[in-house]
């Protein structure tokens, strides 16, 4: 199995969702704009979003996968489907009781996530119902999270990463045919949730069949391999959780500042999870599993190398798209989200979180490749600890940027990209120290020839926008047009570069068995 190859097709299949979610949130930013409404909804999905990364693609799948891959690897077909039956029997019964819980809790719930909002009685009451109808969410997503890692295991990356699709198609037919009917349309974004959970998890359904991996209602909590998951599971929800904390904390902050700032950090935020999640999150699901079954079979030199691959790749992958996306921020937020009620203010000020979030996206990127190093050995507690001294930073940061020097809601986008860099460095620091990850070959002439074109394509990007004009200015086509323009230029300059520089595709082709 070529693994560029499959990066190379989970990436698409990830580029396909965020531009459907490019197209989601546009439509959102026609109809609502940021203001009173759409800060109460983005807080109230953000609230399921939250417990879903760490009950499931969080903790979840960082103590599964790897067990997983071991059963795969070692033990009978039958024994398998009976792991994951236990498992997703187990997980259905918590979240069931979970959604209950939350959904009466909400009025406290948001409280606790969004006190700023206390003050404001209408936002308030308008984000409880919305949470209400958003809860049930997690309990599917999560159980499409189960069964992404088994497809994932069983190196069928794509369909996992083709489903998001399904949320951003509920999304998209909402706004467009249903909201129109209704007073509060709002609610319409919510059960657009609902539904979209719904969608996701009937469209992996008959995948895992074919595998005749369909899980059966089995509770047992005895199984050695359950009992394995949740021991692993202990510390990286603590790990997990502290991450989502930092986001909750940042929440927090963002309710007391001026109305629309959670709506301009949630639209800055999109931009940053195209590139974190066509490459990011693409690597780390294809990384995990080939690093446990490198763990499983001692293989060290293959495990190394495999990290360098990642890392690589992340470097001359996520440093243009940085570089680009502080160089275009204006351009990119005036053609998606300058439409309707998003005023040339909600421009300005989406814009400096866009910058702010650009300084830390190679490092957000970075833990995405660097944590599987140590999940895949069965090793939570580095990364817990790790995390821990990060989100202590992280605040420390926040009431620097925020308060000492004024930043707003940019300051909090400041704080998290910069606390991403600092947990990657650590990480990178303990994987060397362990001896789990060994220096290849050629970083340095890797290095000096990535920032030659780095440099060319950032030149190429900031003269071509600046002849383009006043971006507020122009009608719709003219920016869509001036924008395609731009990316075309800057990926032709940045890989034509690499070319002449000696960069060849197949000096980035890695093979593991299937």
């Amino acid at each position: 199995m070529n693994l560029l190859r499959v990066l190379a097709s989970v990436g698409s299949m990830t580029f396909l969702s965020r531009i459907l979610g490019f197209a989601r949130d546009t439509l959102i930013a026609r109809m609502f704009g940021a203001g009173l409404a759409t800060d109460a909804f983005f807080v109230a999905f953000k609230i399921p979003n939250l417990l879903r990364r760490v009950s499931a693609e969080g903790a979840f799948s960082q103590a599964f996968v790897p067990i997983l891959a071991e059963y795969k690897s070692q033990r009978t077909p039958a024994e398998t489907h009976a792991l994951i039956s236990h498992v997703a029997s187990l997980m259905g019964v918590f979240l069931v009781l979970v959604t209950i819980a939350g959904m009466l809790a909400a009025p406290l719930i948001v409280g606790i996530t969004a006190p700023g909002f206390a003050k404001d009685a209408p936002k308030f009451a308008l984000t409880v119902e919305l949470l209400r109808i958003t809860f049930p969410y997690i309990v599917f997503i999560s159980l499409v999270s189960l069964a992404g890692g088994v497809l994932n295991t069983y190196s069928k990356f794509q369909i996992p990463a083709f489903t998001p699709v399904w949320l951003n198609v509920s999304f998209i037919v909402a706004i467009l045919f249903v909201a129109p009917y209704f007073n509060n349309a709002i609610q319409v974004l919510a059960w657009a949730v609902f539904v979209g959970g719904v969608l996701q998890l009937l469209f992996q359904w008959p995948y895992l069949h074919k595998l005749g991996l369909v899980p059966r209602y089995e509770l047992n909590w005895q199984d050695e391999g359950v009992r394995r998951i949740l021991k692993l599971m202990g510390p990286a929800i603590f790990g997990v959780s502290v991450a989502q904390i930092s986001i909750v904390l940042n929440n927090i902050f963002a309710s007391f500042l001026r109305t629309g700032s959670v709506s301009w950090l949630y639209y800055a935020d999109r931009l940053m999870e195209f590139p974190t999640g066509v490459l990011g999150v693409a690597l780390g699901t294809i990384l995990l599993p080939s690093l446990s079954k490198a763990f499983v079979n001692k293989t060290e030199v293959e495990y190394s190398q495999l990290l360098d691959w990642g890392l690589r790749l992340t470097f001359l992958l996520a440093a243009p798209a940085a570089v680009a996306l502080a160089v275009l921020s204006r351009p990119l937020v005036t053609s998606l989200f300058y439409y309707g009620k998003f005023s040339a203010t909600d421009v300005m000020m989406t814009e400096r979180a866009v910058i702010a979030y650009s300084l830390g996206l190679i490092g957000l990127i970075l833990v995405k490749v660097l944590a599987p190093g140590f999940y895949a050995r069965q090793n939570v507690k580095t990364p817990v600890k790790i995390a821990i001294f990060t989100l202590i930073i992280t605040q420390l940061l926040n009431v620097l940027f925020v308060f000492v020097l004024g930043l707003q809601h940019a300051g909090l986008a400041l704080s998290i990209g910069l606390g991403a860099c600092i947990n990657a460095g650590l990480l990178y620091f303990h994987l060397r120290r362990d001896g789990i990850y060994h220096l290849q070959t050629g970083w340095l002439k890797f290095f000096s020839k990535m920032t030659a074109a780095l440099i060319a394509m950032a030149g190429a990007l900031y003269w071509l926008a600046l002849r383009a004009g006043d971006w507020l200015q122009m009608a719709t086509l003219m920016k869509l047009s001036w924008l395609a323009l731009l990316v075309v230029v800057g990926a032709v300059v940045y890989f034509a570069m690499l070319w002449l520089l000696g960069f060849r595709p197949r000096d980035f082709s890695k093979r593991v068995s299937g």
